[in-house]
C-alpha cells in the first residue's frame, strides 16, 4: 500500500461503495471504513426472524437501482448481481377487493384507473416514455454538474415534478389514480402537498414503465456485495469492524469521502456547526415477517406485485404522512410493503415466505406501531395474522441503532421540506464538498438524494477526482 491513500471513504453503504469503486477505477488508490462487520448500508440482508427467512432491514424494492445510470457503467452482474422481476411492479389495493396497479406495461397501469382516467394518465406519462436513460441521468444529477443531457425534456419534467403531489394529482377525476399518485409520492416521506413531491410519484412511475420495480435474487445485500467485490477487483481495500470517530484515526490520505449524515461528518471531522440547520424528517416503524404461506390480499393484483401499498385513498395517505410530520402518533398508517419471496423463493423456506412493511411515525417515536400496522394488512388481507410464524419489529430507535445514518429512524437521511427537497444538504456550488478542502460528503443527504442508486456517490467521486488531478 502507498504511504499515503489517494482517498479513503468512510462508511460501505451503496453510496460509500460507489465513491470507491469510481475512483479506483480510474486508477486512486482507495481504501474503505465500515463500523459494522459487513458491507450495505441501507442494502443488506439477515436472517432477522427465524432461520432461513432472508429479510432486508432496510431497502428492498429498487426501481432507481436498476434504472441507475452508475450501477449500468459497471459490470455488477459479473460479480453476482441479478434482478428479478414480479409479474406487477406495484398494486394499491381498495377495500373493495379491486386495485389499481402500477405496470410495466403503461396500457395496463391506465386501464386499472378506471376509464375516466385512462386518458389522463397517458397523456401525463407520454413526454418521458422510451427516454429514461437521459432523464435518469438528469433527474439523478446535481444541478451543479454541467448541462442536462436532454436540456428541453428535462426542463418540461422540471417544471412538472416541481408540482406537489396534490396539485399534479387534480389531473385526475376518481380516487384510484388519485391514490396511487399519492402513494408513489409518500416515498418521499413528506406530506403529499409537499414541494417537488409530484416529482417523486413521476419518476417512481416512469422508472416501473421503463425498468419495473425489481429485487435483486438472494436480497438486497446482493447490491452491495457485487459493488466491493467490483471495488476488490479494481484494487481498493474494505476494512469492516472499523468505526471511526475521528479524522486522525484514519490512514493519511489526499481525500476523505463520508457516506454518513452530516451529523456526523460535522462531529468525526471537526467541522464545528457547519450543519446544524440540516433538518431530519419523520421516521418509518418497520416490521419484517416470517409467513406460513403467501399473503392472503383480497385483491388478485396483490398477490402477484412486488411492491403493495395500504391506504387506499389521497387523503389517507396525506393524513397519515401529516401525522408522523406533525408529531403524533399513527392511528391509521400508510404502509408501503415488500413480498421479494413472490418472485424469489430463495429468500424463505419452501411454501414459506416474507414480508417487508414499514409505516411512518414522528422522529425518534418508541411507541409500537405493530398493533396499528397489523389491522391496516387485515384490513386488505383478512387472515393476515393467522400466517405470522415471527416477526421482528424496529421502530426508530432501533433503526437508528442499526444504521448511524437514519438520524431519529429518518431512512431518508434528511427531511423532504422547503428547500431541503431541493438544496441538500446546504446551498453550495458543489454540495459533496466541505469547509474541510480534504473532506467531502457523498451520502444520500446529497443530491440526488435517498434510494439504492449511487449516484450521491458517482458525483461526489467526480468532486474528488477533479480535486485529484488538478493536484497532481
Amino acid at each position: 500500500m502507498p504511504s499515503m491513500l489517494d482517498a479513503v471513504v468512510v462508511g460501505a453503504g451503496p453510496n460509500g461503495l460507489t465513491a470507491a469503486v469510481e475512483l479506483a477505477r480510474r486508477g486512486f488508490s482507495v481504501a474503505v471504513y465500515e463500523a459494522l462487520d459487513t458491507v450495505g448500508g441501507g442494502a443488506r440482508t439477515e436472517e432477522l426472524t427465524l432461520p432461513g427467512f432472508r429479510h432486508d432491514p432496510c431497502s428492498a424494492v429498487h426501481p432507481l437501482g436498476i434504472g441507475s445510470p452508475a450501477f449500468a457503467a459497471m459490470p455488477l452482474a459479473r460479480h453476482g448481481l441479478e434482478w428479478l422481476q414480479p409479474d406487477l411492479p406495484l398494486a394499491h389495493p381498495f377495500p373493495d377487493g379491486t386495485a389499481a396497479v402500477l405496470s410495466r406495461s403503461v396500457g395496463e397501469t391506465a386501464m386499472s384507473l378506471g376509464a375516466t382516467d385512462a386518458g389522463a394518465y397517458r397523456r401525463l406519462v407520454a413526454p418521458y416514455l422510451g427516454h429514461w436513460d437521459s432523464l435518469a441521468a438528469d433527474f439523478l444529477r446535481t444541478p451543479w454538474d454541467g448541462l442536462p443531457r436532454a436540456p428541453y425534456r428535462f426542463a418540461r419534467f422540471g417544471l412538472t415534478a416541481l408540482q406537489p403531489a396534490t396539485w399534479l394529482s387534480r389531473r385526475f377525476d376518481g380516487e384510484r389514480a388519485r391514490g396511487l399518485f399519492a402513494g408513489l409520492a409518500a416515498h418521499a416521506i413528506a406530506p403529499t402537498s409537499g414541494l417537488a413531491t409530484g416529482g417523486i410519484a413521476l419518476m417512481f412511475a416512469l422508472a416501473a414503465h421503463a425498468k419495473g420495480w425489481p429485487v435483486p435474487r438472494g436480497g438486497s445485500q446482493a447490491i452491495s456485495d457485487a459493488l466491493a467485490s467490483y471495488l476488490r477487483e479494481q484494487g481498493g481495500t474494505i476494512h469492516t469492524g472499523a468505526e471511526v470517530k475521528r479524522l486522525d484515526e484514519l490512514p493519511p490520505a489526499r481525500a476523505y469521502i463520508f457516506d454518513t449524515s452530516p451529523t456526523a461528518l460535522a462531529r468525526i471531522a471537526g467541522l464545528g456547526r457547519s450543519y446544524d440547520h440540516y433538518r431530519y424528517g419523520a421516521a418509518a416503524f418497520k416490521i419484517d415477517y416470517a409467513l406460513s404461506g403467501p399473503v392472503p390480499w383480497t385483491a388478485k393484483e396483490a398477490r402477484a406485485a412486488g411492491t403493495v401499498h395500504i391506504g387506499p385513498t389521497a387523503g389517507e395517505i396525506d393524513s397519515a404522512l401529516t401525522a408522523a410530520v406533525s408529531g403524533r402518533d399513527p392511528r391509521v398508517p400508510f404502509l408501503i410493503t415488500a413480498q421479494p419471496s413472490v418472485i424469489d423463493p430463495s429468500r424463505a423456506p419452501a411454501g414459506k415466505h416474507v414480508l417487508w412493511a414499514y409505516g411512518h411515525v414522528p422522529a425518534g417515536w418508541d411507541g409500537d406501531a405493530t398493533d396499528v400496522i397489523e389491522r391496516q394488512l387485515e384490513r386488505f388481507a383478512p387472515g393476515f395474522r393467522d400466517l405470522v410464524l415471527a416477526r421482528a419489529t424496529a421502530g426508530p430507535p432501533q433503526l437508528a441503532a442499526r444504521n448511524a445514518n437514519y438520524v431519529g429512524g429518518d431512512i431518508a437521511c434528511g427531511a423532504f421540506a422547503g428547500l431541503q427537497t431541493i438544496l441538500r444538504p446546504k446551498l453550495a456550488r458543489v454540495p459533496y464538498a466541505t469547509a474541510h478542502p480534504a473532506v467531502f460528503l457523498c451520502s444520500s443527504a446529497t443530491p440526488p438524494g435517498p434510494g439504492v442508486h449511487g449516484m450521491s456517490g458517482h458525483h461526489a467521486a467526480k468532486a474528488v477526482w477533479r480535486v485529484l488531478r488538478a493536484a497532481h
